[in-house]
């Protein structure tokens, strides 16, 4: 069972902190001593070894400075950015919107061979059409407040980047719950047409689309939050409060026997397409 994709993030923060009170417990600096040679108050030098704030690029400049450590900055501020690139707040992601999001990261979709997708609740953004993702993001959108609701462009966005299904050299491997299928978060309409292209989509020779029928017996697992694994070098889970990007080789392959044991409760081919169909119906 996957750990708190959390836990991931803060662990890596804490290996920095732990890196940082070893510098200056090796030059003999008290938590005081090191703060006053830094120009900050003491409490700060304990929030960052106790891994409760993260120090800046320039923090760790000064402490290693004061430490006589000045080789390991480069590596330290890189292995900090690392640590925080792990765990980034909704919030932080859309500052400049949700269009802007959906091109954010051209080059993992361009590079990555194999795509592992589970999701619990929604279809995958990239099976997604416009009028469903606009009705997805449009929730979103109240949801956080947004000052400006630009659902529409990035629902256009999300679609664009999706061609990306349609590109040689890629694998599409998805598992949805059926449930996701009667979620009803756009009108009838756009999501009768959503549910008509996974027909389409999943009979693509390059996709697998698995589906879960909600009267699976004897689960071996119950549903999960939505997670994405890319080749086998990252896996990105989606939380409430923010996304999650996990690299560890223990955790990524935690995920991938979780991937691997909801793939097996999936139903495929023509047994997905009436679960489809079914909810096809049910709207009407």
């Amino acid at each position: 069972m996957p750990i708190s994709p959390s836990s991931s993030a803060q662990a890596a923060r804490e290996v920095v902190a732990r890196r940082l009170r070893d510098l200056r417990k090796s030059a003999g600096l008290t938590v005081t001593e090191l703060a006053s040679q830094c120009g900050w108050h003491h409490a700060k030098t304990s929030r960052i070894e106790n891994a409760r704030t993260a120090p800046t690029a320039t923090d760790i400049r000064l402490w290693c400075g004061v430490t006589g450590a000045q080789d390991q900055v480069d590596d330290l501020i890189a292995q900090s950015l690392h640590a925080e690139s792990m765990y980034t707040e909704w919030r932080t992601q859309l500052r400049n919107g949700l269009t802007a999001l959906q091109g954010s990261e051209p080059r993992l979709f361009r590079d990555t061979r194999a795509f592992r997708v589970y999701s619990s609740s929604l279809v995958p953004g990239l099976l997604q059409t416009e009028g469903y993702a606009a009705g997805v993001l449009g929730i979103s959108a109240a949801f956080r407040e947004l000052p400006v609701d630009d659902s529409a462009e990035a629902a256009r966005a999300r679609v664009d980047r999706s061609a990306v299904v349609h590109q040689p050299g890629h694998t599409f491997v998805f598992v949805v719950e059926e449930a996701a299928l009667r979620y009803q978060v756009c009108g009838a309409e756009a999501m009768s047409a959503q549910l008509g292209y996974l027909l389409t989509a999943g009979a693509l020779p390059q996709v697998s689309l698995g589906i879960i029928p909600m009267d699976a017996p004897q689960r071996t697992h119950w549903p999960r939050e939505t997670f994405h694994i890319y080749d086998d070098r990252l896996v990105s889970v989606e939380l409430v409060s923010a996304r999650v990007k996990i690299n560890q080789p223990s955790e990524i392959a935690l995920y991938f026997k979780a991937f691997e044991q909801l793939r097996s409760m999936a139903v495929y081919g023509v047994e997905a397409r009436a679960l489809v169909l079914r909810a096809i119906e049910a709207l009407h």
